[in-house]
C-alpha cells in the first residue's frame, strides 16, 4: 500500500490552496473522484451524469436533497447514493487547512448496473412481490458493513497503482460495488415489505419477530417456529434474503437502534442496555467495527451539530 499511498500523496501535493482540490482516476465504465476540502463553505452543488457513489474518508458532510427539509449528516462508514442526473447541495462545517474533509466517490455507468440487475433477476429471487432487482433511481444514504468498506479501499488502491491487472481487478471489484449496491436496495424492500405484511412469508414472519423483541436474547427455536421452517432452512433463508444470518441480524439492528438513540441524546451507557448489549466494553466493540469509531465518539458527532 506505500506506493498507492506515495503516489496519490504526490497528486494531492500539486493543489493550489482552494476551497477544494480533486483528483481523478480513470476505470472500466467507471471513475474515482477524491476530493479534500480545506475550508467551510455550505451549499456546495453536486451533479450526478451517471450514478455516483460517494463514501465519506475522513469529517464529515452535511447532504442537501430536494426530497427532504433537513440536511442529513454523512459520515465515513456509511454510503450515499446519487442517481443520474439528480442535484444535492453540501455543507462542510469542519473543513480546514490543517484537516480537510475528504470523501470519495465512484461514478458508474449505467448500462453496467442494468447489465448486473439482469443477472441477478435470473439468479435471485426475494420474499417481496414485484422486486425484480432493477435499480431504482433514488437517492440512497445507509451505513455499509465493514466488508463494504473494505472493498472502498481495496478500490482506491486498484485505481491509484500501476498495475498490469489493474482494469481486470477494477471490473470484479466495480462488479461488487453494484452487486452491493442493488441488495442493499432488494433488503430494504423485503423490511418495507414485512412492515406491512410481518406473516407473508416465513423470513418476513422471522423479522417481524427479532424487531419486536430486539432486546431479547436470540432464540433460534423460537424464531424456527415464527418462520415454519428447520434450523437449517432459516440460515440458508436469510442468507439468501438478506445476506446474512439471524444472529447477524439481529446486532445489526441493535447497532443501528442504539445509534438512533444516541443521535437523539441518550447516553452511550443506556443506548448500550436498552437494546439487549449486557457487556458496555463488548458492545463499544460491537459498535466500532460497525460504524467505524467509538460510541462516544459517533455520539458526539451529532451533539456537535446540534
Amino acid at each position: 500500500m506505500k506506493i498507492e499511498k506515495l503516489s496519490l500523496v504526490k497528486r494531492r501535493e500539486k493543489r493550489q490552496f482552494l476551497t477544494e482540490n480533486k483528483v481523478q482516476f480513470a476505470g472500466p465504465e467507471s471513475e474515482l473522484s477524491i476530493y479534500d476540502t480545506y475550508r467551510a463553505v455550505s451549499r456546495v452543488g453536486l451533479e450526478a451524469q451517471q450514478l455516483l457513489y460517494c463514501g465519506m474518508v475522513s469529517g464529515r458532510k452535511v447532504m442537501h436533497s430536494p426530497h427532504k427539509n433537513d440536511g442529513e449528516l454523512f459520515l465515513p462508514h456509511e454510503s450515499y447514493v446519487v442517481p443520474p442526473g439528480e442535484l444535492v447541495e453540501i455543507d462542510f462545517p469542519d473543513a480546514n487547512e490543517t484537516d480537510p474533509t475528504t470523501c470519495l466517490t465512484i461514478e458508474i455507468s449505467k448500462d453496467r448496473i442494468e447489465k448486473l440487475s439482469e443477472r441477478m433477476r435470473d439468479l435471485i429471487v426475494l420474499d417481496a412481490p414485484n422486486h425484480e432487482w432493477e435499480y431504482q433511481p433514488k437517492i440512497i444514504h445507509k451505513h455499509h458493513t465493514g466488508d463494504t468498506q473494505h472493498l472502498l479501499e481495496k478500490m482506491v488502491a486498484l485505481y491509484t497503482r500501476n498495475d498490469p491487472d489493474k482494469e481486470i481487478m477494477l471490473d470484479l471489484s466495480v462488479t461488487e460495488l453494484v452487486i452491493r449496491l442493488l441488495r442493499e436496495q432488494g433488503r430494504d424492500v423485503l423490511l418495507s415489505y414485512c412492515q406491512q405484511s410481518p406473516d407473508a412469508t416465513g423470513v418476513t414472519a422471522a423479522i417481524h419477530y427479532l424487531e419486536q423483541n430486539i432486546a431479547h436474547p436470540l432464540d433460534v427455536d423460537q424464531l424456527c417456529r415464527k418462520a415454519c421452517m428447520s434450523r437449517s432452512r432459516l440460515y440458508v433463508e436469510f442468507k439468501k434474503q438478506l445476506g446474512c444470518t439471524p444472529g447477524e441480524f439481529q446486532q445489526q439492528i441493535r447497532l443501528k437502534a442504539a445509534a438512533e438513540a444516541m443521535q437523539a441524546g441518550k447516553s452511550v451507557t443506556d443506548a448500550c442496555y436498552s437494546f439487549g448489549f449486557s457487556d458496555l466494553s463488548h458492545f463499544s466493540r460491537r459498535f466500532t467495527g460497525f460504524f467505524g469509531c467509538a460510541p462516544s465518539v459517533y455520539r458526539q458527532k451529532f451533539i456537535n451539530k446540534k
